[in-house]
């Protein structure tokens, strides 16, 4: 059964720095994209970020170019995004996502929360 795990949230300040983990299981993680979304409280969930499995495939939404970065360590099948210089309006539940040619898996969330 797949299985994707998030960890690394967490309270900071504005201005600070977290690191988000993606762990999965049960899936080939190595042949696909990992993407990571985020919800807000009272707001629709929103794309982030997209992880290829291609070197160096990387894409982020507009606000968040220049403070957040997605890797991915397919040795440990788990995807990662730094993200630094944390704004009050990154506040939101992060959930990583990976998707086949048929279904579509969804981590559990991790909570960031950023204090101004």
């Amino acid at each position: 059964q797949v299985q994707l795990v998030e960890s690394g949230g967490g309270l900071v300040q504005s201005g600070g720095s977290l690191r988000l983990s993606c762990a999965v299981s049960g899936f080939p993680f190595s042949d696909f994209a990992m993407n990571w979304f985020r919800q807000a409280p009272g707001k629709e969930r929103e794309w982030v970020a997209l992880i290829s499995n291609r070197a160096g495939d990387r894409r982020y939404r507009d606000s968040v170019k220049g403070r957040f970065t997605g890797s991915r360590d397919d040795s440990k099948n788990t995807a990662y995004l730094q993200m630094d210089n944390l704004k009050p309006e990154d506040t939101a539940t992060y959930y990583c996502n990976i998707r086949d040619f048929s279904r579509s898996y969804w981590g559990q969330g991790t909570q960031v929360i950023v204090s101004p």
